[in-house]
């Protein structure tokens, strides 16, 4: 999800989706370009995609981490980016791609479960109030935008049961945008501070260990209501994550925790 410069807002590629604008779309493998969408990407990974693609090929976050992902720290960033690795063939497809199409498609990431649609969230910075921001954006080849059927952006997500993804993604996007501002200092985006905001938004299991398994709840004093949510749900745990970064790094208030 994209963090977008009000200024720039009308000048974005694609055609802005508003409340009941619709869009025609339709992907199946009767369609010419079937999975040619799905070669050669830079397909950004979000922590709750990570969430959900490790536990559908059953492997842990720290193995996704190592054999499924590239970290990027671009200049000027303050904090990496996770892209998934695409495979080492001459097409450069997506590794999760078969004949017959998506291998994780019950799991499949927040932006291919949106595409067409290009999701990106425009903050207020006087009232820290983010609106989400939708362009009709499908690429050049793409033969699915010819198709009968339409849509509008809250039917699409319905259709694709994106509702929980995106929230996800929009949450997250909360904190990235406040990395806009390096708040490391000396120590660098490489130093232990930085680690363990990695850790606790990228590898789940990690930071479950790290809650419940080293001295985390002796110092922070958790509601027990959401103690138990966390034990069982990864989507209350990452949101906790979430929460313990940005009391962590910039002293936010939390709501579901408090220092002991």
């Amino acid at each position: 999800m994209k963090h977008i410069d009000p200024e720039s807002l009308e000048n974005l590629p694609g055609r802005r989706l508003d409340g009941e604008d619709r869009f025609s779309f339709a992907c199946h493998p009767k369609v010419a370009c079937f999975n040619q969408c799905c070669r050669n990407l830079n397909l950004f990974l979000y922590p709750y995609d990570v969430v959900r693609l490790r536990k559908n090929l059953g492997i842990s976050s720290d193995r996704f981490l190592e054999t499924c992902v590239d970290v990027v720290l671009r200049p000027g960033n303050h904090f990496p980016e996770v892209l998934l690795r695409m495979a080492d063939n001459a097409e450069k497809t997506c590794p999760f791609l078969t004949g017959a199409g998506c291998s994780v498609y019950p799991d499949r990431p927040d932006t291919c479960r949106t595409f067409p649609v290009e999701q990106g969230v425009l903050f207020d910075a006087r009232t820290g109030c983010a609106e989400r921001i939708h362009r009709f954006r499908p690429p050049s080849f793409c033969l699915g935008r010819h198709e009968d059927r339409t849509w509008t952006v809250a039917s699409w997500a319905e259709d694709q049961d994106a509702a929980v993804h995106n929230d996800m993604t929009l949450a997250w996007a909360a904190v990235r945008h406040r990395f806009r501002e390096d708040p490391w200092g000396a120590e660098g985006p490489q130093g232990p501070k930085a680690r363990m905001a990695f850790m606790a938004a990228y590898n789940i299991d990690a930071f479950r260990e790290f809650v419940f398994k080293s001295s985390f709840l002796k110092r922070y004093k958790v509601k027990p209501d959401l103690q138990r949510k966390c034990r069982r749900s990864d989507i209350d745990l990452l949101k906790l994550g979430f929460e313990w970064i940005a009391f962590y790094l910039w002293g936010v208030p939390p709501t579901g925790f408090r220092p002991r």
